[in-house]
């Protein structure tokens, strides 16, 4: 059912992108003064172009009062040349739009009874789906939408992954290692779970605009390269917090994030300063003392 959800609500946004797009070609620039176009005052305002109401002034009315915009701008980008065509297109686009919304209502109500269905056939001592979704939206970007995917996907038992390293590989946010004569290959993730995979993302950037995840490092949190086509690399950390805290039944903020250790540090650095020329040998302080 998440699955389809995320199918409906794909189908949703290209639908909005149409909705958007015939607007523009009847040269009405509501996205440049509304942020959301199918929100309340956007729906009303498409809906009021729909019944032949052409009039800008009148249009600018149906915003609502906290909008930003000022009426003068709202009206010069309601100022179109809107036809049949245009309304016969935005009525069928609005329509697709509506019904991919009360499906997605339809599924929440439906994984809502689920869960609590399936949490009073739980056994003694097994944690409950409820309890998990609980610990899961302790991880900074993960919300209740996100934890249903989340547990959809991997399940409860977390015995079938020992490490977090296990279960990073089976969602594929772990790069390939695809070495060969001392030349490095592609490193492009493998193409597994695409469903979670893509969701880990999402978490992770953001994770990373959310104030609580500012206690972390920032190499957790951030993402390796400003380039969104490497915007995986932030996924990986994410799966650990997930991990350990439905492996521990204990709230993220309780769970210090693991961190690389010295020693694998000092062996990087000495590899490079190896590439760079120089000889390195470490000595540890206690033992220079």
């Amino acid at each position: 059912m998440m699955r389809t959800r995320k199918q409906l609500g794909r189908q949703q946004s290209s639908h909005i992108k149409r909705l958007q797009k015939t607007l523009e070609s009847a040269n009405v620039k509501l996205d440049s003064v509304i942020t959301d176009i199918v929100g309340k005052s956007g729906r009303a305002m498409i809906q009021a172009l729909i019944a032949g109401e052409t009039d800008p002034v009148k249009l600018a009315a149906l915003a609502d009062r906290r909008i930003r915009a000022s009426a003068q701008q709202l009206r010069e980008a309601l100022r179109g040349r809107v036809t049949d065509h245009h309304r016969f297109l935005l009525y069928l686009h609005l329509q697709h739009i509506e019904l991919a919304e009360a499906a997605i209502q339809d599924i929440d109500r439906n994984v809502t009874a689920l869960i609590t269905r399936m949490d009073q056939e739980v056994e003694a001592g097994q944690a409950s789906f409820q309890s998990s979704i609980s610990l899961l939206t302790t991880i900074p970007g993960i919300d209740v939408l996100a934890a249903w995917i989340i547990l959809s996907e991997i399940g409860l038992d977390m015995t079938r992954s020992p490490t977090a390293g296990h279960l990073l590989s089976w969602a594929g946010s772990c790069p390939r290692n695809n070495e060969s004569a001392g030349k490095r290959h592609s490193t492009r993730l493998r193409k597994d779970d695409r469903w979670l995979k893509t969701l880990l993302v999402q978490c992770a950037w953001a994770a990373k605009r959310k104030k609580a995840a500012t206690s972390m490092p920032s190499s957790i949190v951030s993402p390796r390269d400003v380039d969104q086509r490497r915007q995986s690399a932030p996924s990986r950390p994410r799966s650990s917090p997930r991990s350990t805290t439905c492996s521990r039944t204990a709230p993220n903020s309780r769970i210090s994030v693991p961190r690389r250790s010295k020693e694998s540090k000092a062996k990087r650095l000495v590899v490079k300063l190896a590439k760079l020329g120089f000889d390195a040998r470490l000595t540890p302080l206690a033992q220079a003392a």
